[in-house]
């Protein structure tokens, strides 16, 4: 397989991958692996092909994504007001809770959940409650570790 097709296909893996992460990292690394792919096209080996994915992944992350970033976050004030809203919320734990993972219902919607403070472990079938949310984490708490002993 050639070093374009390699680097085409990691471009589109990566941008494809974006759409589960949001973050926008993922969809500059596949800009830079889409550059490669153009440079090995025009006859770049694996090394040149490679400092080319480099230097277009970092200018970018640096250059392009904050820009991005922000335009979207003055887009879109409603998100983190529904976010806001969700905090006080009752969540049925569907997958074990933990500092590192879980999954919650909330309203009807699956969210990835994580214990608020870290070391909490909350067992499927239980009820939490959303304390906040950190992009698109729940982070919860057992019904018992309610401030003022709820």
């Amino acid at each position: 397989m050639s070093p374009g097709l390699i680097w085409l296909l990691a471009g589109v893996v990566l941008v494809g991958a974006e759409t589960i992460s949001g973050e926008l990292f993922l969809l500059m690394l596949g800009g830079g692996a889409l550059a490669a792919a153009v440079g090995a096209a025009f006859g770049l080996g694996w090394l040149g092909s490679a400092v080319v994915f480099a230097v277009v992944s970092v200018a970018l992350l640096l250059a392009v994504r904050p820009v991005i970033r922000r335009r979207m976050e003055a887009s879109s004030p409603s998100l983190d007001t529904h976010h806001r809203t969700m905090a006080g919320r009752e969540a049925e734990v569907v997958e074990r809770v933990d500092g590192e993972s879980g999954r919650v219902r909330i309203a009807g919607e699956l969210w990835s959940a994580r214990s608020l403070d870290g070391h909490e472990v909350i067992e499927a079938g239980a009820t939490a409650t959303v304390m906040e949310v950190s992009g698109a984490v729940a982070l919860v708490t057992g019904r018992d570790e309610l401030p003022g002993g709820e």
